[in-house]
């Protein structure tokens, strides 16, 4: 009986997980917890409490969007093979009991963003119904659902800084601005492999529509757009957010591996490209958060 028991509690535990999408939760929250380290200061003291609400909350933030999601779209997912094995259109969890959850991790990670200061749990709440109600239904639709998804999609690394601060001024609006630059090639790339695999379910990720030169265009010159934004904070007029010229450099060659992956997605056009233009977009994301970081705590 208790292995029966521990058997339905370990899968209740990885459903939990892939209907709020932990490992794109954690990265996620990877971005907030960057733009609390860059946040705080003498006027604004680190709180250990404050990063643990941070962090749960902006957890449960991403997971209820998620769970949300996969709500909404349970009938769209049966007909993907990356989807259709997911909690809900499996069958394994029930409409209701994913509703219950999205709830509840909605009012729990509002709850706790709210006590972090109001705006915080403003931006969450704003990043939940654009996610929800306004992307989700869109990717049907239109290709622009990926501009409007890069709006909630930007909001964690000035989360973290709004979070420290109780303030959204123009260090949070350009940790906003690199972030929601960065989604287009990252979501185009991903549109770009993973094309049929959507088109089953009619959603159409790519800004054309298709997989074509004007596409892998318009990847290189959002992959410009991002490196002009991340040295933004070298030229110093972005407040306390501030990068040092040798912090600058390495975010510069950073970004121009970025666009290597890009021009060669235009160059070969092949889901190979794609992929490793996706995985070297998320790294990027990474190691440009540990520079900015690094380079506060070092000068």
């Amino acid at each position: 009986m208790s292995a029966v028991q521990s058997f339905s509690i370990r899968n209740s535990f990885n459903d939990f997980k892939e209907i709020t999408k932990a490992g794109l939760a954690v990265s996620v929250l990877f971005s907030s917890i960057a733009g609390y380290l860059l946040g705080f200061s003498a006027d604004f003291p680190f709180q250990w409490s404050v990063l643990l609400m941070l962090m749960v909350g902006g957890y449960c933030m991403v997971g209820a969007s998620n769970a949300f999601n996969q709500v909404i779209e349970r009938d769209l997912d049966v007909l993907m093979d990356r989807t259709k094995n997911r909690p809900v259109p499996s069958g394994r969890m029930t409409v209701n009991t994913a509703m219950a959850v999205a709830i509840l991790l909605t009012v729990i990670g509002l709850v706790l963003l709210y006590l972090i200061n109001p705006k915080t749990a403003m931006f969450g709440a704003v990043s939940i119904f654009l996610y929800t109600s306004v992307y989700t239904p869109l990717k049907t639709l239109t290709p622009l659902s990926v501009f409007v998804g890069a709006f909630p999609g930007a909001i964690p690394f000035m989360l973290g800084w709004v979070a420290a601060t109780d303030d959204f001024g123009i260090e949070a609006g350009t940790l906003f601005l690199i972030q929601f630059f960065w989604q287009f090639p990252h979501f185009w790339a991903i549109g770009w492999f993973l094309f049929d695999d959507y088109k089953k379910a009619g959603f159409f990720m790519l800004p054309t529509g298709k997989k074509d030169n004007s596409t892998a265009l318009q990847t290189i010159l959002y992959t410009l757009w991002l490196i002009v934004a991340s040295l933004l904070p070298a030229l110093g007029y972005t407040g306390r957010l501030f990068l040092t010229p040798v912090a600058a450099a390495i975010v510069f060659i950073l970004g121009l591996w970025m666009l290597y992956y890009a021009v060669k997605l235009y160059k070969l056009r092949t889901s190979k490209a794609a992929k490793a233009l996706m995985l070297a977009s998320v790294s990027y994301i990474t190691l440009l958060q540990i520079v900015y970081i690094t380079d506060k705590f070092l000068r």
